[in-house]
């Protein structure tokens, strides 16, 4: 993974860490749930989008390692992912 995609990486995590946080002080401060409920979707898709960073790197370095494989195709790939996600989750 190269420096920027390691940061992107990174900063999507800090920013969960810190909705995890926030979800702790709303419980302790018993915010209305929907609320909560909200903050939990928000974290969510964060952890979502930082497995989709990793997934799209593991894709390219570990499992398409020297296939010859034109950008096109790696491009579907990457939008199947995401579909895939999009419908698991």
């Amino acid at each position: 993974m190269d420096a920027d995609e390691n940061k992107k990486l990174l900063d999507r995590l800090a920013r969960v860490e810190g909705q995890v946080r926030g979800l702790r002080k709303m419980l302790e401060e018993q915010r209305c749930c929907e609320d909560v409920l909200t903050q939990l979707l928000a974290a969510r898709s964060g952890l979502e989008s930082a497995s989709l960073l990793i997934l799209d790197r593991h894709l390219e370095d570990c499992v398409l390692e020297g296939a010859q494989v034109d950008a096109p195709t790696l491009e579907r790939l990457r939008e199947t992912l995401k579909l895939w996600s999009r419908h698991t989750a």
